[in-house]
């Protein structure tokens, strides 16, 4: 009989990358900013050699910039970089929307509208309508399962939250964002392929208006 070995606790690494993730997300790192890695070592009471590895991590996943003899930078987005993720974000979660309302089942409507009932008791609620959001769109992906879209997707919104204009920070768009979900749900609900994937595509063009200074 073969045993199986235990499988291993997480490494140090994978901590401190997901430490570093909600310093990042909560502004405590601010994007552009330098980041210190001795003293992060100093705080995390931590070797550099979790910290470099955790450090490559965020660089694969965009959040981290390396720059040669100079370090670890927060990535900051320029106005290219927020209109080029909202434009493929539109594309994709477009296409998503429409084989849902096609495909997904009575449930899983059922769970994308509990989600959005939520989205209605929290738009009062700024990081809780956040949150929510971001479940919504994610569950979207995780019933139309195309687990490609879904890795490229999670890549970009996390990237997304770098932007210093996040489009829900706009006085009134959460409001009008949770007009556009509603609109939404009513499409999928209609199982309307075709309107379900243009008010997807609309929702985020309206959020690159929002997320853009000046415009």
């Amino acid at each position: 009989m073969t045993l199986t070995a235990p499988l291993a606790p997480r490494a140090l690494y994978q901590e401190v990358a997901e430490r570093l993730r909600q310093q990042i997300f909560g502004r405590e790192l601010e994007p552009g900013s330098w980041i210190d890695e001795l003293k992060l070592c100093a705080e995390l009471g931590i070797s550099r050699t979790p910290l470099r590895e955790a450090l490559k991590v965020l660089a694969v996943e965009g959040l981290v910039t390396m720059k040669v003899r100079r370090g670890a930078y927060v990535t900051e987005m320029s106005e290219r970089d927020v209109r080029e993720a909202y434009q493929l974000l539109a594309l994709l979660e477009s296409d998503a929307a429409a084989r849902v309302a096609e495909r997904a089942s009575a449930t899983e409507l059922a769970e994308l509208q509990a989600l959005h009932e939520q989205l209605e008791t929290q738009v009062a609620q700024r990081d809780a309508f956040f949150a929510t959001n971001e479940r919504f769109h994610l569950r979207l992906l995780e019933i139309e399962a195309n687990r490609w879209r879904q890795q490229i997707v999670t890549d970009l919104r996390r990237v997304m939250k770098l932007n210093r204009h996040h489009s829900l920070f706009k006085q009134g768009r959460l409001a009008e964002s949770l007009a556009e979900h509603r609109a939404m749900m009513a499409a999928l609900a209609r199982r309307d392929a075709e309107s379900a994937a243009r008010l997807v595509r609309e929702h985020f063009e309206n959020g690159l208006s929002a997320a853009t200074p000046g415009e």
